[in-house]
């Protein structure tokens, strides 16, 4: 829909009984955040909070908090939109095709970004402790924005045209910001606002940014989104709103979204960073403090009928689950058409999006041979870690399609049999060490350092997968459960040293040496056999959020041959709980049981 502003979408999302409202006095320290949950959990409607205490301005949640409503509030433009993302990937298509994709370019051209300066007048000013201070999670170290619109542009080439738009969390007070003069400004590797700050940096100049909050629905989906090469992010939410992205530049140069309910102007200066955190993330933990940017509050503008859009953030599922849902569903085409042999890619959601990738790509090097093996699918396993946020992964599953052309990759449980069936542990895995992981992921050996694992599968079934498993274990692992056919979770020692770790596993190897092992592919350590095995998201969620695959990845039967690591099988993974790690995201009960008087 054409909404002109957030207020137009709440209004319409009323009407069609997708949103409630709640009349009475919020606190915005935890509250909020779990009401937002609380009705989260149901799948229920968005949420209109419009007394909130210490603030004067309303707040909406839960926008996206199911596919349904999702794609409800981009009805009439959602198909246009696929054809302008899949024609931006693969231009050739118009050229075989012309009169089918004539609408694509018209919807580009009419979605282009419009300079109009007659909605400077609609603003009023205010200041950033008049914002609703809204903290999620118990230990988080002060306020956030978590549905900002963050916008800088290249100080090389200024203007719209050459701008990013990206979702980074922006903490309002607490820790050392001056209140009302400073804000922290958190942003994860790979993002676009690292390539302008790095060329401000250069040039000694202070980096102008603008934090837009609300405006139409398209606008936050367009910060989040991951388009083609040439698609701006105000051209997209041009096209998805069926509205053109409407701005202007205020008398300090500073370029405000006119749609917008809320616009936060500032500037960054080189080598200036505060403490930043903690806070509530979305692989299930707190990302911790670390110094990052601190902007410099300029103005704090609002709209008169302005409406405050906020988030939670926690283990998924959460309402960032039906983003990145309804992102598929426009752009999962986009990727097979930029690499070469791809089928299909899932970042898979339970894991927490980033520690855990399932693709499945073609396998056609070598069709003289009697028996497929992984070639191919490791060129493609490569380019899809070198592709922008996706390289981020920790852990890359990758199947050959010609395997099992129904096998998809959102079948998670399937999917990782399908894989542990055919691998062979002496050959299959690829290292990356010392590398990048995701900002947010602390398994690994520092902020942002890591290391990934390709597990590649090509040809014949190799072992058909137990269901039940009889296992003998060494005094200090105490339990086991099986989780899928093949993969059973081990609850082991309270994690210490890496030392002490390399013992155990050692002991573990040893003890399980005699016993049979057929149908068994990987071992689970963990804190909790029970709740690792309760769940495939469970499974997922401990696995490849608390492992590092250098360092944690070990095998019966392991070997290095020609400086390559192998092992006869079954894999171990020890996903235990290290003493490097980040707390994990705990609701508070007090707050649990104060909500209970709304009647959720």
């Amino acid at each position: 829909m054409g909404y002109k502003n957030l207020a137009a979408c709440v209004a319409d999302l009323e009407k069609h009984g997708h949103l409630i409202r709640i009349k009475e006095e919020v606190d915005p320290y935890l509250e909020m955040a779990a009401i937002h949950l609380r009705i989260y959990e149901q799948q229920g409607p968005a949420i209109l909070f419009e007394n909130i205490k210490g603030s004067k301005f309303p707040a909406v949640s839960n926008l996206f908090g199911t596919l349904e409503r999702a794609k409800f509030m981009f009805r009439d433009s959602l198909e246009s939109v696929e054809q302008l993302v899949g024609l931006r990937s693969d231009p050739i298509k118009a050229l075989k095709n012309p009169f089918n994709y004539a609408g694509a370019g018209l919807t580009a051209l009419s979605a282009l970004p419009l300079k109009q300066d007659l909605f400077k007048s609609t603003f009023q000013k205010t200041t950033i402790s008049a914002l609703p201070q809204i903290v999620n999670w118990p230990m988080d170290g002060g306020p956030f924005i978590t549905m900002p619109q963050v916008y800088t542009e290249d100080v090389d080439k200024p203007g719209i045209f050459n701008s990013n738009l990206g979702m980074y969390r922006i903490q309002l007070a607490g820790n050392e910001y001056e209140q009302d003069k400073e804000i922290g400004l958190h942003y994860q590797i790979h993002r676009g606002i690292g390539v302008h700050q790095s060329k401000a940096n250069a040039k000694g100049l202070p980096l102008k940014v603008s934090i837009f909050v609300g405006g139409p629905p398209s606008h936050p989906l367009a910060a989040v989104m991951p388009l083609p090469e040439g698609l701006s992010e105000m051209t997209f939410a041009g096209a998805l709103g069926n509205r053109r992205f409407r701005y202007f530049y205020d008398e300090e140069g500073f370029c405000i979204s006119a749609d917008a309910d809320f616009v936060i102007t500032g500037t960054v200066y080189p080598n200036d960073n505060k403490p930043e955190g903690p806070f509530g993330d979305h692989l299930g933990y707190y990302s911790l403090t670390h110094p990052f940017p601190v902007m410099k509050v300029h103005n704090v503008y609002h709209r008169k009928d302005a409406i405050w859009s906020f988030t939670v953030v926690g283990r998924p599922p959460q309402e960032d689950t039906s983003f990145g849902a309804l992102i598929h569903e426009i752009a999962g085409s986009a990727l097979p058409q930029e690499i070469h042999g791809l089928k299909e890619v899932n970042a898979v959601d339970a894991a927490g999006v980033h520690p855990l990738l399932f693709a499945i790509g073609s396998e056609r090097y070598t069709p003289y041979l009697k028996e497929r093996r992984p070639q191919e699918i490791l060129t493609i396993a490569n380019h899809i870690l070198g592709k922008n946020q996706l390289s981020l992964a920790k852990y890359l599953f990758i199947a050959a399609r010609e395997d099992d052309e129904s096998l998809e990759t959102h079948d998670i449980a399937r999917f990782m049999q399908h894989v542990l069936e055919r691998m062979d542990f002496s050959r299959d895995l690829h290292f990356y060490t010392q590398t990048t992981i995701d900002t947010l992921d602390y398994s690994g050996e520092g902020l942002n350092a890591g290391s990934k694992v390709v597990l590649a599968a090509a040809g014949l079934q190799k072992r058909t997968l137990s269901k039940t498993i009889e296992l003998s274990l060494p005094e200090t692992f105490t339990s086991y459960a099986m989780a899928i056919p093949g993969v059973v979770s081990i609850t082991g020692p309270a994690y210490t040293t890496a030392g002490s770790a390399m013992e155990e596993l050692k002991n573990l190897e040893q003890h399980l040496a005699t016993q049979s092992l057929e149908g068994l592919a990987l071992m689970v350590i963990c804190d909790d056999a029970a709740f690792t095995a309760a769940n495939i998201n469970n499974l997922v969620w401990v696995t490849f959020t608390r492992s590092n695959p250098a360092t944690d990845i070990q095998g019966i039967g392991s070997f290095t041959k020609n400086k390559h690591w192998g092992c006869t099988g079954p894999l171990i993974i020890d996903a235990r709980k290290k003493p490097h790690h980040a707390p994990e995201l705990i609701k508070d009960p007090g707050v649990e049981q104060r909500i209970e008087r709304f009647k959720l």
